[in-house]
């Protein structure tokens, strides 16, 4: 349903409290409800929204295969640095 949301354009005005509603046709057609967490990218001079989740879904998805030069997942690199430093964490906390 996103894929023939992308082929018809809105419009919405920036409020003077800089606020802008998405249109009822877009928040249906990608099931937006209230208290939905948005993410507002700047690419040149356009602006790129996205739920939070699908941003976060495209990341995992672009970093998912990366590799170091070891060969190692990135993903499973960081993950063990972050454990390993939770860890240090707990030691300086006892």
């Amino acid at each position: 349903m996103a894929d023939l949301m992308a082929s018809r354009a809105e419009t919405s005005t920036l409020s003077a409290e800089g606020r802008v509603v998405v249109p009822a046709s877009i928040r249906k057609a990608l099931g937006l409800e209230p208290g939905t967490i948005l993410t507002f990218r700047v690419e040149g001079n356009d602006v790129m929204l996205t739920t939070r989740e699908a941003a976060i879904a495209k990341l995992k998805k672009m970093f998912a295969e990366v590799r170091t030069d070891s060969g190692t997942l990135l993903s499973d690199e960081l993950i063990a640095e972050r454990h390993a430093e939770a860890a240090r964490e707990n030691e300086d906390d006892s």
